[in-house]
This record gives structure tokens, C-alpha cells and sequence, in this order.
């Protein structure tokens, strides 16, 4: 199905969905997507492997009421020394969309009118599909678009990321049912 940010790329190179069923509504859920990020309620991953490759994550088991206002524009920081993701859209209780895109002949962000073999670029989507009154659909959706070349192929599509993104992701979606369900 179509979800907000499929838009952004229209042929990503690669992408993938996964979802999972939480027992709770959305406004149970949305309070922890939206502190997630490096410096901020973390990832809800696997921390210690996230922590191997320098990523200071300290994943949260509860709600910081100051972490709560994300905004368009705020960014999304995945490691300590890297850009983060800006936030592209969000509807609260609804959806958070993340997304970032750079010029790679420039290595600086991507301005609207950058031709698109030159554009490298990532959604990441944390979507809310109620399925009734107790039971939301939780789907995280990610598009990836880069230039075709070898190395890209080799380290950024389904060879690498994918096993790497499905391990992390399946731990955070099922740490944030338990959260959801319990906490």
C-alpha cells in the first residue's frame, strides 16, 4: 500500500517494510517513536551492537516528557558524529517520517531542483494503522536511492544493509510492542 514518503523516491534503488501487531492504541505508541534517536530515547535495538561501532545509544523504558515535542525540521541522529535524518513529516498518533537527501556530486544536501542520478537519499517511516480500538499495526517502511554503482550495490542494498537493517528493526519493533503493551 502506499504510505506517506513513497513519494519522495519513485524508483529507489532498494526498500523494504516490516510491521508488527502491537495490543494498543496509537497514542500508546506514538510517545515512544517519537523519542527515538542517538541522544534521545535511543533505538530500542540491540544497544551493545550499537554501542560496538560508536553509537552512544541508551535506550529508554520509559517516557521523557521533554522528548515528546519533535518537530518538522528536528533531526534524527543515528550515531554521535554523523548528519542526522531530518524529519520530513509527522502527524501525531498517525505517523514520522524521516528523511534525508544529498547531492553526491557536492556531498552537501540535495536542493529540489538536483538531478535525480544524483541524488542520494533516505525515507524512513514509522507509520500507525489502527486495526480497532485496542490494536494499532505498527509499519516501518524504509526506500533507499543511490547511484548504481558497484560499491553502492555491494554495501547499501539488500547484500549487506538488508540482513543488518531486519535484525535491528525486528528487535526495535518488538521492543516497542513490550513497551506499548506493558509500560
Amino acid at each position: 500500500m502506499s504510505l506517506p514518503g513513497d513519494e519522495l523516491f519513485l524508483h529507489p534503488s532498494w526498500g523494504y517494510t516490516h510491521a508488527v501487531t502491537i495490543q494498543a492504541a496509537p497514542e500508546t505508541i506514538w510517545p515512544w517513536l517519537v523519542q527515538i534517536g542517538q541522544g534521545r530515547g535511543g533505538f530500542y535495538s540491540y544497544e551493545v551492537l550499537e554501542n560496538l561501532v560508536g553509537c552512544n545509544i541508551r535506550n529508554l523504558e520509559r517516557i521523557k516528557p521533554e522528548l515528546q515535542n519533535l518537530q518538522v525540521g528536528d533531526e534524527i541522529k543515528l550515531h554521535p558524529k554523523a548528519p542526522g535524518i531530518p524529519v520530513e513529516d509527522l502527524e501525531a498518533n498517525g505517523y514520522l517520517l524521516l528523511a534525508g537527501r544529498m547531492d553526491a556530486a557536492t556531498g552537501g544536501p540535495a536542493a529540489p531542483d538536483t538531478p535525480a542520478n544524483r541524488v542520494i537519499g533516505t525515507t524512513w517511516l514509522f507509520y500507525l494503522q489502527p486495526q480497532d480500538a485496542n490494536h494499532t499495526r505498527l509499519i516501518v517502511r524504509g526506500h533507499y536511492a543511490y547511484r548504481p554503482t558497484w560499491l553502492n550495490r555491494a554495501f547499501m542494498g539488500p547484500g549487506l544493509l538488508e540482513p543488518i537493517s531486519f535484525v535491528m528493526e525486528r528487535k526495535m519493533l518488538l521492543t516497542l510492542k513490550h513497551l506499548a503493551e506493558t509500560i
